[in-house]
């Protein structure tokens, strides 16, 4: 375990076993560290110098010479963070070697401009870059199917939402919100600041990094959905799916909880807001049934109750009508 974890961030071989002994003994000479690990002292000198290099390790003053660890988590924050400004530094470059690249073929190449994926778990993966990636935002279209392999809500954008790295707006499709696992995910992302919205239908799974990359899937249904991938460049086509994403996002509603404007505002509890943001994007009582896990007589007592609440006499007033107050 040693071996492998440290070496993620550069600490190799012996070097990682006497940082670890070191730790657990609180300070140490050569000798002592030699004799418990089994490993010569000119092979402990160099690991303890390379280590001292490294931050991860002081000398102490007097005779014989005792070295003491740095505490594991400040030592591990310091590596990783300059791992992360190397990666940085990569990418960076990355982008610039692939756009000389780009400029020195010019438009000769068109289809560089978009790249196939192939496999689930890369389609995964793809989507994984396209996240890191991004400077400024995410958008994607969401909709079902989902693989049996998919992991459970998005770690990645949970992890840059917190961080405050890069928006996300999502647009779902509201047979996704039929399915109760999906739309507790769904309020997962919203919590931790993503704008969502509900569509009717969308045409196909889509993922935009900023405007400079897009993902794609190779069929937009059927049990192969997620099987194939495009990646598409700066090109006409990712302007497309630009726009296309826009247009979608003006019609789509809202499902994001805004603050209580007044007194009356303040009766409304969350499940109350949860329970409007699903009556305005159209969905069924027995859909919303098995989302809140109630039956279908108690959704519809919460709506008449709401409706009479604001003076609404129809479920598409009531939906309009917390929409401009605010509520969604």
């Amino acid at each position: 375990m040693t071996d492998t974890v440290w070496a993620v961030v550069g600490i190799l071989g012996p070097d990682g076993q006497t940082y670890e002994a070191l730790t657990l003994r609180g300070q140490a000479s050569i000798s002592e560290l030699a004799a418990e690990l089994g490993i010569p002292r000119n092979g402990i000198s160099r690991s303890l110098s390379r280590l001292a290099a490294r931050g991860l390790v002081t000398q102490l003053h007097g005779r014989p010479r005792q070295f003491a660890a740095v505490m594991p988590d400040i030592a591990a924050s310091e590596l990783i963070a300059a791992q992360e400004s190397q990666l940085r530094r990569l990418r960076e470059y990355a982008y610039q070697l692939a756009a000389a690249r780009r400029a020195s073929f010019g438009a000769r190449d068109p289809a560089e401009l978009v790249e196939v994926v192939e496999g689930a778990a890369n389609v995964r993966r793809a989507f994984v870059r396209l996240q890191r990636d991004a400077e400024h935002e995410m958008r994607v279209f969401d909709k079902p199917p989902y693989t049996a392999e998919q992991p459970e809500g998005n770690p990645e954008e949970y992890r840059l939402l917190a961080e405050g790295q890069v928006r996300y707006r999502t647009i779902y499709e509201r047979a996704a919100l039929a399915q109760p696992e999906r739309m507790a995910e769904v309020w997962t992302g919203i919590r931790q600041g993503e704008r969502a919205r509900v569509a009717g239908s969308l045409p196909m799974k889509m993922a935009l990094s900023d405007m400079r990359l897009a993902l794609i899937p190779v069929s937009a249904s059927g049990v192969n959905a997620g099987a194939a991938a495009y990646v598409v460049h700066p090109s006409s086509l990712l302007d497309a799916l630009s726009a296309l994403f826009e247009a979608m996002w003006e019609k789509a509603v809202p499902l994001n909880q805004g603050p209580a404007l007044d007194d009356q505002e303040q009766t409304l509890t969350e499940r109350d807001k949860d329970l409007l943001g699903l009556l305005a994007a159209g969905t069924t009582d027995e859909t919303m049934a098995r989302t809140f896990g109630w039956s279908v007589r108690t959704v519809r007592r919460h709506i008449h109750r709401i409706m009479a609440m604001i003076g609404a006499e129809t479920r598409f007033q009531a939906g309009m009508e917390a929409s401009r107050r605010g509520w969604l």
